[in-house]
């Protein structure tokens, strides 16, 4: 057998092997009512420590750290490593805001940041508005995972469209027949895959010349580029960049709809708060990722057709043993659908919760809700894949620093909430309206351009807005200042006018309730409006 035949064996070998898993993963800890959404969507709230650590890598250290984060700093440098601090400071904000939202939503039974913002502020208007912002920055962030997928299969041979959907729609069936169960599962070959990987890729590094010899021929590579803004070191007009991308990407991966939906399949807070606490080593394995983009232009691994994506896939061909490739292929696959099958759940839910059964069909039954869940998965997953056949991003990352943007939009209502009921309703959704406004324009006035710098479209190119001076700013810190500005501002001017506010239904407790909490099971009924045990029985009978 040839190398490429090796490759493509083991690969596919694996990949049946995990779409057996997916659908075999309907039967792990079967339901007693497989009607219900939050057995199809959070899996029931039970898993342990072990499941939620896999599932936690699983779907927020994905195949943007794998693919698209070596893919920038091959092409730009230093620039693309915004991404290891801002992993890094993503985790003491997830060990203190997601204990607090856990316990609020296992209280009220919240499955979605939108349903909190409307209870805490009163608002189903405003939860709707949080909703609708937060379902359409997750499409942009499936499709980074999907144009990853995609970078592999071209690699591996498999080029054109079909391949790709071939893959949506097994991942998409997957998820429909066995909710979070799948992506929980399958997160742990994933990260048995992916740390044989990383330890081909250190043995790798060190056997071509080990980290001082690829800096120094990076840097070389960097000189000699026509675009004055890559290099080893930021230029002295990056540094505004580089600071505005690390805080606001770290305050926007905790407001996507997503990062919920891991934490609240905890059993309880501990098993919250000890995995956040351990989300640090995946910042490791994210670091080494990035650092593989310096050693790729250092060995002159070439990407398919210009796509930077396929650098990493690239340099595991040309580098990995035919055997270890197949693996390294599969791991980065997986890396994409698992959290690409979260994320579509995620959107999914918000649709639902706060659109579905708030508007279109209050009286909804646990069963209409779970159907409608599982629908709206597709609708998302194949809705990212027609994103990416109409685009054509110089760098994948692009896509989830817009949605980024968009996602910002709701911090106020989403993580300032968790810590105060003070911001009036209506300055909220004003405020919000306000810095997507400002986003949009920002963002339109950026132009698209090509991994030399030069300019292929006038509009929508990025994120980071030119100061004029050579300085740049993450479009998202801008357009999140105005709505704060505004979102306070009006809350004042509301509160002096005497302006009715919304009823806050939730309490102090309620941020620290644990599981055992007498309250749990009545608040849902009794506050919430949800169906009885009772009620529950007769809607699937």
């Amino acid at each position: 057998m040839t190398d490429r035949e090796i490759e493509v064996g083991v690969f596919l070998a694996l990949m049946t092997l995990v779409v057996l898993v997916g659908f075999g993963a309907a039967r792990w800890r079967r339901p007693a009512d497989p009607y219900d959404i939050e057995e199809w969507s959070v899996g029931g709230r039970a898993f342990g420590n072990w499941t939620i650590w896999f599932l936690l890598g699983g779907s927020m250290y994905s195949a943007y750290t794998f693919i698209a984060v070596p893919a920038l700093t091959y092409g730009v440098g230093a620039i693309g490593w915004f991404a290891v601090p801002f992993a890094i400071v993503t985790t003491p904000l997830t060990f203190y805001f997601t204990t607090r939202a856990w316990s609020v939503a296992r209280r009220h039974g919240f499955l979605t940041h939108s349903e909190f913002a409307a209870a805490r502020f009163g608002s189903p208007g405003l939860g709707a508005l949080v909703a609708i912002t937060g379902i359409l920055a997750t499409i942009p962030y499936v499709a980074v995972q999907l144009i990853s997928l995609q970078a592999v299969l071209r690699t591996i041979g498999f080029g054109g469209e079909w391949p790709l959907l071939a893959a949506v729609t097994l991942v998409s069936v997957c998820t429909f027949r066995s909710g979070l169960r799948a992506p929980a599962l399958l997160s742990v070959v994933k990260d048995v895959l992916l740390g044989w990987m990383l330890l081909t890729a250190v043995l790798m590094v060190a056997m071509y010349g080990g980290w001082g010899s690829t800096f120094r021929i990076a840097a070389v590579r960097f000189a000699a580029s026509p675009n004055p803004a890559d290099g080893l070191l930021l230029p002295e007009t990056g540094h505004l960049g580089f600071l505005t991308l690390v805080i606001g990407s770290a305050l926007a991966i905790f407001a996507y709809p997503h990062a919920l939906v891991g934490m609240l399949a905890a059993k309880d807070r501990d098993t919250v708060r000890r995995n956040a606490a351990a989300l640090p080593v995946y910042c490791a394995a994210l670091a080494v990722m990035a650092l593989l983009g310096f050693f790729a232009l250092a060995q002159g691994v070439t990407p398919a057709d210009g796509d930077l994506n396929t650098v990493v896939p690239r340099m595991i061909h040309e580098y990995f043993p035919a055997w270890s490739a197949g693996i390294a292929y599969a791991a980065l696959s997986i890396a994409a659908l698992i959290p690409a099958a979260v994320m579509s759940i995620a959107a999914a839910n918000t649709f639902t919760r706060s659109l579905y059964r708030t508007y279109l069909r209050p009286g909804a039954s646990p069963a209409a809700e779970a159907w409608t869940s599982r629908w709206m998965s597709l609708f998302v997953k194949f809705g990212a894949a027609g994103l990416i056949l109409a685009v054509d991003p110089a760098f994948s990352v692009d896509l989830q620093l817009i949605g980024g943007v968009l996602i910002l939009q709701t911090i106020p209502a989403v993580f300032l909430g968790l810590l105060t009921g003070w911001f009036h309703r209506v300055a909220l959704a004003a405020g919000l309206l306000s810095g997507l406004a400002v986003g949009l324009v920002l963002m339109w006035d950026i132009p698209k351009l090509d991994a030399t710098g030069r300019v292929v479209a006038e509009h929508f190119g990025g994120a980071s807005w030119s100061l004029g001076d050579g300085r740049t700013i993450y479009v998202g810190i801008v357009a999140l200042a105005v709505n704060l500005l505004v979102t306070a501002a009006l809350t004042l001017l509301l509160k002096a006018a005497g302006a009715a506010e919304g009823r806050d239904l939730t309490r102090p407790d309620d941020y620290l309730a644990d599981a055992g909490d007498p309250y749990l099971k009545r608040l849902d009924e009794l506050i919430d409006g949800l169906p009885t045990a009772a009620e529950r029985r007769e809607s699937v009978g």
